[in-house]
């Protein structure tokens, strides 16, 4: 197995239904960290695509200039994601107690998560998913950076460095036969300017792990 059970724990062990009941109409990571993956995104997705975008919010992070063919979102609070103004359809579907998704196999040219990756106990499952649903050629990105909900990611994530939570990252992906070798981006993003002259450093860390399949 990928993970060991302990590994796979939660300090909150409540349904993640109700810990994702109300609302949060916030950003999770910091500008820099959003213009990192937005330009990612500008670089690796193709207008008049498929885009599936797993465990999604109230914004998405996609290139204003490119028009997608269709934006599925997928997430657990519905009130979020129907404020996404670029998701053309979504679905509410808690992924660690049901991992199959209700959607085709081979329909989706790419696969995106941000800031999320770190909250699934079957990684195995949900990138095997991935896999189904990817198109051949297909580009699944998995984004992070070094905050979470603590209480919520699992015991692997939270004991690990974050070199060893993108290590795992291309663990998930190695699990499963049929992606490409992972590909990884790391980059420290740069904090607003108006940090920078309080002196107050760097902003979030950016990294991105992506395979396509095969």
């Amino acid at each position: 197995m990928l993970l060991r059970p302990d590994q796979r724990t939660k300090l909150d062990e409540t349904n993640d239904r109700y810990f994702y009941e109300q609302p949060r109409f916030v950003t999770h990571v910091d500008e820099g960290f959003i213009q990192q993956l937005t330009d990612l995104y500008q670089e690796r997705l193709q207008p008049n695509t498929h885009i599936l975008d797993l465990m999604s919010s109230w914004v998405s992070h996609l290139p204003e200039a490119i028009a997608f063919a269709h934006v599925e979102g997928h997430g657990l609070n519905g009130e979020e994601l129907a404020r996404n103004p670029r998701l053309d359809h979504y679905f509410v579907q808690d992924l660690n107690q049901e991992p199959k998704l209700p959607l085709e196999d081979q329909s989706f040219d790419a696969v995106l998560n941000t800031v999320s990756v770190q909250y699934i106990q079957y990684p195995e499952a949900i990138f095997s998913e991935i896999h189904r649903v990817l198109k051949p050629g297909g580009i699944a990105i998995i984004s992070f950076s070094n905050r979470m909900f603590y209480q919520k990611a699992i015991q692997a994530w939270r004991d690990g460095s974050e070199g060893d939570r993108v290590r795992l990252v291309e663990g998930y992906f190695a699990s499963v036969p049929g992606f490409t070798k992972p590909e990884v981006i790391v980059k420290q993003s740069q904090a607003p300017s108006f940090m920078q002259l309080l002196g107050m450093g760097g902003g979030d860390p950016f990294y991105a792990v992506m395979a396509c399949r095969e």
